[in-house]
């Protein structure tokens, strides 16, 4: 009888072949597990966008300005956005700037700053302001938007605002609470296309001469990205979160040649190209606005008890009178009748504009009721969207998207005079 002998398997002869099917099974289980693993990103692009590789600024090691960063929560993506291929992204959004309006010619009068004024926002009373709400057919009716006082800014600075028309991203420092920090993932024509300003007050422009991050003879002030703008506030508000809220929305009117805009709070850097954020969020949405949903709260009211139960502002009296003002002049909860916005509540870290008569009414009526009640801004965006006309087109998109387009940062552990919790609202 012969001997009976063991041979290997055809598939394990060949070397090549062995290798090949390694790699293949290697390749498809990475790949599976990239797309179910709960890290997995909220961002998908088609194709490379040729970003700048070099850094934008070199920071000394004692400014930290990567100190504090916040880790995401989010276990899972269930809202991923697409991007467009950044090449295309910017002729489109080159397009869309060359063939829009500027935002001076919205079809939205303003009401002319005037001389005496012991306001920036003019102090206007409860039925005044809600008398600008309704705008259509008001064509000829000039709005209340603030610049009732000079914004108080170099001319140097002021011409270079007026000659950004295109997009601008804009941020703001004041009482030292945060780093300048720079954007990343720029793709390579952005910088040449994009104006990037940065308002800051005395307090904060000294820490960033204490830290030699700006020269003190420099005429116009830059650190990487950021246009460096000095704002006199000590002719504004005598709180410092105040007078953040004048870049954060009134843009349209600092930058009136603008179309597009991007505000992001200092205590967030953007990691993703504000035109592919522009593109994905806003113009292949066909809204006037878009901004995250509110990681916890829904409803107005919830905001307005975790403001005063956190202490965000120590006035409880004044929050009552808010809510109860808002109440007695329509304010209702949310409910699906409210559809297609999703919430009432939203995160207003990132806020994407385009500039036009929608979204620079509801700038213009929300920065009004900040100057009459508070600056936390998230307890009059409700009552602003649902009570205007015409309506706000808004793309309220989900928070897990928010943390993947922006790292944030712990505010300055050091706080001056009159920090966020400071109750004074109105001008000094």
């Amino acid at each position: 009888m012969g001997k009976a002998t063991l041979t290997k398997p055809l598939i394990f002869q060949s070397k090549l072949l062995c290798f090949s099917l390694l790699y293949l099974f290697t390749t498809l289980f990475l790949a599976l597990y990239t797309s179910l693993s709960p890290s997995s990103k909220c961002l998908f692009r088609s194709s490379p966008f040729d970003p700048i590789q070099t850094p934008l600024f070199s920071y000394p090691s004692s400014y930290g300005q990567h100190k504090y960063a916040l880790p995401t929560h989010r276990a899972s993506c269930s809202s991923p956005v697409f991007f467009s291929d950044y090449a295309a992204v910017l002729k489109e959004i080159n397009g869309l700037c060359q063939n829009s309006s500027s935002a001076s010619a919205s079809g939205l009068r303003y009401v002319q700053q005037g001389k005496k004024a012991d306001s920036f926002g003019g102090n206007l009373g409860t039925r005044e302001r809600i008398s600008y709400f309704d705008h259509e057919n008001r064509e000829g009716i000039d709005v209340p938007c603030g610049f009732f006082k000079e914004f108080p800014i170099s001319e140097s600075d002021k011409m270079a605002m007026e000659k950004c028309d295109g997009v601008v991203v804009v941020s703001a420092i004041f009482n030292n609470h945060d780093k300048v920090r720079q954007p990343r993932g720029l793709g390579s024509q952005t910088l040449a296309t994009t104006c990037f300003f940065m308002f800051v007050d005395n307090v904060t422009l000294d820490d960033l001469y204490r830290h030699r991050l700006i020269q003190a003879q420099s005429q116009e002030l830059g650190i990487g990205a950021w246009r460096i703008v000095r704002v006199l506030s000590d002719r504004l508000y005598e709180n410092p979160a105040m007078d953040g809220e004048i870049p954060k929305y009134l843009v349209h009117r600092l930058f009136p040649s603008s179309k597009f805009s991007i505000w992001i709070d200092a205590k967030l850097q953007l990691v993703v190209d504000p035109l592919l954020l522009i593109h994905a969020l806003l113009v292949s949405e066909g809204a006037d606005m878009a901004i995250s949903k509110h990681p916890l709260f829904v409803h107005t009211m919830e905001e307005a008890m975790a403001t005063a139960r956190w202490k965000k502002w120590r006035d409880v009296e004044s929050l009552r009178d808010q809510m109860e003002t808002y109440c007695e002049n329509g304010l209702q909860p949310w409910s699906p009748k409210k559809l297609p916005y999703p919430s009432d509540v939203p995160d207003s870290a990132l806020i994407i504009r385009r500039h036009g008569l929608r979204s620079n009414l509801f700038s213009c009526l929300v920065f009004n009721e900040l100057e009459a009640f508070n600056p936390r801004d998230q307890l009059a965006f409700a009552f602003v969207r649902d009570s205007m006309r015409p309506q706000l087109r808004i793309n309220m998109f989900d928070v897990e998207v928010f943390e993947q387009i922006t790292v944030e940062h712990r505010h300055n552990l050091k706080r001056g005079k009159g920090g966020p919790t400071s109750t004074t609202s109105k001008s000094s």
